[in-house]
């Protein structure tokens, strides 16, 4: 049967279609949200932690609804997108213990890391970052961690954690996936937005031991969030402002650069500096489970 329509991996045939339209004609009082809950429900469609795919699913209904394949009924709320409309955080100073912290690594006692996304200390997370971190602190999209890591009671490092882009030439390159593989696992793939080392922090070896011991515990605490693994980390580098020395002490692999120009692009040249692509292979078998046999 012709396929209609292919979104976000899931290609939309015309008996699907005719489903939709008698979907939308049994519930005519139903909102567009609704409608695409009923439609989760009837194909399954769920994460991995299983909740509805809501949102993709609405996309989906509205991208047909613009091609003229369904009808929806009209809008009747418009909710704003706290995402795309989010404010940054207030550049304040942080009231946490500022003294310098100097020695050696094994000086500093024991490090606890702290996933801190939906507790109390988030918001210390994220204000460190906005205040200490060059790039600032911005809310990431999607699946997504927060980790506070501390000597004794002292903060000293921050890490965040989100959904990987879907295009990235470097990292398809080395993984060697398919399109469709891609699509399929790209869930399996994360993205290290920000690692934050507190300035007032100099301790040698401190940033790629942290970043070893981040990743020995990352997917299972993932897994533990999102009901699924992850098999391969990346990050970005600024290579005119550092050279990415922590990650490559601690195994990362430098993947090649990134193109300059942003996910939106139209004008196939660049206008943004260019990256450094670093990898992490959180498994040896990290191949077989992100390629077409995964």
């Amino acid at each position: 049967m012709a396929v209609l329509l292919e979104y976000r991996g899931r290609q939309v045939t015309e008996r699907e279609v005719g489903f939709i339209r008698e979907l939308i004609a049994a519930h005519p009082e139903a909102s567009r949200r609704r409608l695409s809950q009923k439609l989760c429900e009837a194909w399954g469609w769920v994460q991995p932690n299983g909740a509805l795919r809501d949102m993709v699913c609405r996309g989906l209904m509205l991208q047909l609804h613009r091609a003229g394949h369904i009808e929806l009924p009209p809008v009747r709320f418009v909710t704003l997108n706290p995402l795309a409309r989010r404010r940054r955080p207030p550049a304040r100073r942080v009231e946490v213990e500022q003294t310098p912290v100097r020695g050696r690594l094994p000086e500093l006692g024991q490090l606890s890391f702290r996933q801190v996304r939906r507790t109390e200390e988030e918001p210390l997370v994220e204000s460190l970052l906005e205040e200490h971190h060059y790039l600032g602190y911005t809310q990431p999209v999607g699946e997504h961690l927060k980790y506070l890591v501390c000597a004794g009671a002292r903060p000293v490092a921050c890490f965040v954690w989100s959904s990987a882009p879907r295009h990235l030439g470097p990292r398809d390159r080395f993984i060697g996936w398919s399109a469709q593989a891609r699509r399929r696992n790209i869930r399996f793939v994360v993205y290290n937005p920000r690692y934050l080392i507190l300035p007032w922090v100099e301790v040698r070896h401190l940033a790629s031991h942290l970043l070893g011991r981040m990743m020995r515990r990352l997917s299972a605490d993932w897994e533990q969030v999102y009901g699924h693994p992850l098999y391969f980390a990346e990050t970005f580098v600024d290579p005119s402002r550092f050279r990415g020395t922590c990650y490559r002490a601690a195994n990362w692999v430098w993947l090649g650069q990134t193109t300059g120009r942003g996910n939106n692009d139209q004008t196939n040249r660049p206008n943004r500096p260019l990256k450094d692509v670093l990898g992490y292979p959180l498994t040896k078998r990290f191949r077989e489970l992100l390629g077409d046999a995964g």
